[in-house]
């Protein structure tokens, strides 16, 4: 068993030890005045992808979860730019043709836009750079 609560960030989830009985453990825990709710271990979602944006009944919040696939793509390109960016000034240096890189540039741009498109979480989960 579980007890589950909502947060500022999200969801907490406890795991009681056993030590006290579940209720003991909820009054002990969870902040005093915020509602809490006992659930079977197997009514936890296994899928964590969107962990962050779990809402108190375990269903995901599609906003929060659209927010967060934009901030790990916005991570995972990054990088991928600051490469583009190198190859670009190096093109711009020895005045080499540099539209491939800007056509990677922009298309990195746009992946989150990607996100605005989905509809399912599955489609969300399928978004990358």
């Amino acid at each position: 068993m579980k007890i589950i609560y909502q947060t500022d960030s999200g969801v907490a989830i406890l795991t009681p030890t056993g030590e006290l009985s579940l209720e003991d453990t909820a009054a002990k825990d969870v902040p005093q005045g915020v509602p809490y709710r006992i659930v079977n271990d197997e009514d936890v979602p296994s899928d964590k992808t969107f962990r962050n944006a779990w809402k108190a009944d375990l269903t995901v919040d599609f906003p929060k979860a659209q927010a967060l696939t934009k901030d790990r793509l916005r991570a995972d390109r990054k990088p991928l730019l600051e490469a583009q960016d190198v190859l670009f000034q190096r093109a711009l240096e020895t005045g080499k043709d540099a539209t491939a890189i800007v056509v990677e540039k922009q298309r990195l741009r746009d992946v989150t836009k990607l996100v605005d498109a989905a509809t399912t979480l599955d489609e969300l989960k399928g978004v990358t750079v």
